[in-house]
């Protein structure tokens, strides 16, 4: 039974996690596993859930983007700012400038074929910098109230926001799974010049990617603002380190060429019940950050130590 165990757990990390987390916060706290709760969890991982779609692309391509946290700030600043103009301008405006910063950092790093840590860490700095100019580091509130209604509307039970989640990822996944598309992103990340030799026209590939995670980024912070009708320079701090966690939680290799949706949506889950199961025992977030941080390694070391793909 025992080597049994050690076998799933070495195999499937992240479902053993999952099922580690369920079964020590069901027993810790009654309220863990009520509707309400689940789907509270569910509402909180959403803004990163949709961030880490975009970031398993960009890490399946054997790249990383430090600049998602920034992005979603100054894009949830201006859906703030702009509302005077109009709730579908600023909307508009919002979505185009996450997806065209996106593009300038894939520019770079396709076409100028800098690393693509050097330049989202200089995106971060350079974007977040712009939101500090914009807001003057005042909290900028929203003058419209069809985006709250939106921001807290649910469709039966479940609430819209983690709905579109959701319906992204399944979208996600079947792109990853089922198109050229996909395909080519797992090509790319696996072997670079293997990719090109074979015809695959890498430098678009890898530029839709870097505008698709600028896109999802700043989709995120229009979502959050609707549930706060606030943005503030600081919004969106260390959420780059969130995305990522989570997404290397699901088994998505840094090196690249190996991913899932799904996996991804199993490292976001097991971020959200620690957070969550850690608030319910009224224990400090730091310690929530403490145990993540561990597990986020023990995973790591797990995948390294055995090379065994982390499927859910």
């Amino acid at each position: 039974m025992k080597n049994r165990l050690i076998n799933f757990a070495r195999k499937y990390p992240i479902v053993f996690i999952l099922a580690v987390c369920i079964i020590f916060f069901s027993a810790s706290s009654p309220v863990f596993l009520s509707s309400q709760n689940l789907t509270n969890i569910l509402l909180q991982v959403s803004i990163i859930g949709i961030i880490s779609i975009g970031m398993t692309l960009i890490l399946i391509n054997a790249n990383i983007d430090l600049s998602v946290g920034s992005i979603l700030a100054f894009s949830a600043a201006l859906a703030m700012g702009l509302q005077t103009y109009g709730l579908f301008f600023s909307i508009i405006a919002c979505l185009a400038v996450g997806t065209l910063i996106g593009a300038l950092n894939g520019f770079l790093v396709a076409k100028a074929k800098i690393n693509s840590f050097i330049v989202t860490l200089g995106a971060m700095m350079g974007v977040r910098g712009l939101v500090y100019i914009y807001t003057q580091e005042r909290p900028i509130v929203g003058t419209e109230r069809a985006l709250i209604d939106f921001g807290s509307s649910s469709v039966g039970p479940i609430p819209v926001i983690a709905l579109i989640f959701v319906l992204m990822l399944i979208a996600a996944e079947l792109v990853l799974r089922y198109t050229t598309h996909g395909r080519n992103a797992i090509a790319v990340g696996g072997n670079y010049e293997a990719a090109e030799n074979a015809g695959i026209k890498v430098e678009r590939h890898v530029l839709f990617n870097f505008m698709f995670i600028g896109f999802t980024a700043a989709l995120a912070g229009l979502l959050l603002v609707s549930r706060t009708n606030s943005a503030t320079a600081f919004l969106g701090t260390n959420y780059e380190l969130m995305v990522i966690s989570a997404v290397v939680l699901g088994g998505t290799k840094l090196t690249g060429g190996y991913g899932s949706m799904l996996n991804t949506f199993g490292g976001v889950l097991v971020i959200g019940m620690i957070q969550n199961g850690m608030n319910l025992l009224n224990v400090h977030a730091y310690y929530s950050m403490l145990i993540m941080g561990l597990i986020l390694i023990l995973v790591v070391f797990i995948d390294t130590r055995f090379k065994a793909p982390v499927n859910i």
